[in-house]
């Protein structure tokens, strides 16, 4: 039990940045619509994350300090600034979908519309935030965001055709009337959700809230091995569950409701019980993991006091900043936005950012000022180049098609 605490930061990491409301939606359109053939795209996201959430994780490791606050002084400010504008934008974007989500969830519980419920999702984030141990909070999100594994079971208890299912994920491509600029969309919108930028962000300044040291590298390690293979697992078993359901109907999925049908046709009403407890610690950790990374990324710029191992007075511009976000959340989302589309977006403009996230990160990983004899190896180096190279592809393809497929329609 002791070990499997210890890698609830990363279970609560990869459960928010894979199966978050957007990624909950996402998933099952896209199992809907192509079935499992862009199950590949969720493989290569969890290899890339994979990678440069060890190099994030052993920086801190290694160093004592989080990843942004070494991007600044490595790299300088205005270098740093960059940084900081591109990956703060697509975090409170985030924000905004996930407090949405928040508010979705107990809407799909309860039939009260969710524009009733956002204001006390924000409030209830922010409580959470001002009075909740880190610990405490990674350990309970995380381990209650593990109900989502009921869609893997789910998938199990349809009966489906294994072997057409093995058949599509080994057949990448579009179907029937779907086009190839769609296709590559949809493959950009699920690679930028699985390497979103706060995830490393939000895993390297835990590490620091967790007070990692050299002797942590191997719960660091077990965090980043166990933690993001099982969120990409989780998003496999919505795409599947949904392209078993709907795809031979042709039906399209864009709510929640439809998400969580699958778990419903497969268990009746306890298996909706359950996905809907799934579905909002999901949304509510990630929902943490970004409110607090606007505040990480700010207060680690300017070199403000920061994290919850200090009492809040004491780090009151870092708490200041996750307030102003959550209010700026609630007012957004108040105009009727629709909050998965929001999501859709973000992942979108995720895709964006990417390489002026993880290039710095790579920097630094080969830094032996920071690292010692602990930096990157060159098999390691050689892998995460091509996913550089990966992610500015994504980059530079994400708006245009974004523009020509009209996000996906």
């Amino acid at each position: 039990m002791k070990r499997l605490l210890a890698v609830t930061l990363g279970i609560l990491t990869a459960i928010g940045g894979f199966v978050d409301i957007g990624d909950l939606v996402t998933n099952a359109l896209v199992g809907a619509r192509f079935g499992m053939r862009l199950a590949w795209v969720v493989v290569v996201g969890v290899i890339g994350i994979c990678l440069y959430a060890e190099m994030s994780g052993r920086v801190v490791a290694m160093s004592g300090r989080p990843v942004f606050d070494l991007i600044r002084e490595r790299l300088g400010r205005r270098t740093g600034l960059f940084a900081l504008v591109a990956s703060f934008l697509v975090t409170l974007l985030t924000l905004i979908a996930e407090i949405g989500g928040v508010a979705l969830a107990f809407e799909l519980a309860s039939g009260v519309n969710y524009l009733l419920w956002m204001p006390l999702a924000a409030l209830a984030v922010w409580l959470v935030v001002w009075r909740v141990k880190f610990s405490h909070l990674e350990t309970a999100f995380g381990l209650v965001g593990l109900l989502l594994i009921i869609f893997a079971v789910a998938l199990w208890k349809l009966g489906p055709d294994w072997g057409e299912l093995m058949h599509q994920a080994t057949s990448p491509g579009p179907i029937g009337h779907e086009s190839w600029m769609t296709y590559a969309y949809y493959a950009i919108a699920l690679f930028g959700a699985a390497m979103t930028p706060y995830e490393v962000f939000f895993f390297s300044s835990g590490g620091v809230e967790e007070k990692w040291g050299r002797k942590d590298l191997g719960t660091e390690r077990s965090n980043v091995f166990i933690g993001f293979p099982l969120g990409g697992l989780l998003s496999l078993a919505i795409a599947g569950c949904a392209a078993v359901l709907y795809l031979p109907a042709g039906i399209k999925v864009d709510t929640l409701g439809q998400v969580a049908l699958p778990t419903a046709v497969a268990f009746g009403k306890l298996g909706l019980a359950i996905v809907l407890l799934g579905v909002f610690a999901a949304t509510f950790g990630a929902a943490l993991e970004t409110s607090l990374s606007c505040g990480y990324t700010i207060a680690q710029y300017f070199g403000w006091q920061w994290g919850k191992f200090v009492r809040p007075r004491q780090a009151s511009r870092f708490h200041l900043v996750i307030v102003i976000c959550l209010a700026l959340s609630i007012l957004v989302l108040l105009t009727a936005v629709d909050p998965v589309k929001v999501t859709e977006y973000s992942v979108v403009f995720a895709a964006m950012a990417l390489p002026l996230t993880y290039l710095p990160i790579l920097i630094i990983a080969n830094d032996p000022d920071y690292l010692g004899k602990a930096t990157n190896g060159r098999v390691l180096n050689f892998f995460a180049l091509i996913y550089l190279g990966l992610l500015l592809l994504a980059s530079i393809a994400a708006i245009p098609l974004m523009i020509l497929t009209k996000a996906g329609q």
